[in-house]
């Protein structure tokens, strides 16, 4: 790993842990063996070291989540579905740091008046549900999803899932119990007519992947 790499790694850690004004250069200093002189001579300052790891938070994120969903696209819209939604849940247990500094509010602050900041939280997000509304598009379009509105209902089965995994990440609540409710509510919400058989598949027993 390159030693730009290596303080990204660290603040990455850093940054979701204490957040930003609880995150000193001498604690990186000290992880990384890297001297102030080192970080600052590939980052400008505190601000700039922040970007840059969000931006690497997000090309992280979104080529995980397509390479996850990208395995079943020969599959039928609704497994699309579900297999989105198990896909985002190991996601968020895989990168749990990346997952942390997303749900912080810290990083929304910041996109209030940085046009980058901004820019990196809209590509994570529009790529999140772009995936999701691309699996209830090819629902609709094989019978196996009936549902007025593919965007629409993409942003509630996320917004559904990211707000599970929040509690999760703050250890508020162990959600692993709730895995097979919500696949059930994204089946229950995107169900087709009786006739396509869609209502008629049973899954396994679940267990929560993070």
């Amino acid at each position: 790993m390159s030693k730009r790499n290596a303080i990204l790694a660290a603040a990455t850690r850093l940054f979701a842990r204490n957040g930003f004004k609880e995150t000193s250069t001498s604690e990186l200093t000290k992880i990384t063996g890297a001297a102030g002189g080192t970080i600052f001579h590939h980052f400008k300052n505190k601000e700039d070291l922040f970007l840059n790891v969000l931006k690497d938070v997000e090309t992280t994120v979104t080529s995980a989540f397509r390479e996850l969903t990208e395995r079943h696209r020969a599959h039928p819209g609704m497994d699309q579905v579900e297999h989105a939604v198990i896909s985002y849940l190991q996601l968020a247990a895989n990168f749990e740091d990346q997952f942390l500094l997303l749900h912080r509010h810290y990083p929304y602050q910041v996109a209030e008046t940085n046009a980058d900041c901004r820019r990196s939280l809209e590509s994570v997000y529009n790529c999140l549900l772009e995936i999701f509304e691309g699996c209830i598009r090819a629902g609709i379009k094989d019978g196996t999803i009936q549902t007025g509105s593919a965007r629409s209902t993409a942003m509630i089965i996320f917004a559904m899932v990211d707000g599970i995994t929040r509690l999760h990440t703050y250890n508020i609540y162990h959600a692993g119990s709730l895995y097979n409710d919500v696949i059930q509510s994204c089946r229950s919400l995107l169900a087709a007519s009786a006739s396509s058989g869609a209502n008629e598949r049973t899954g396994k027993e679940g267990t929560w992947p993070v």
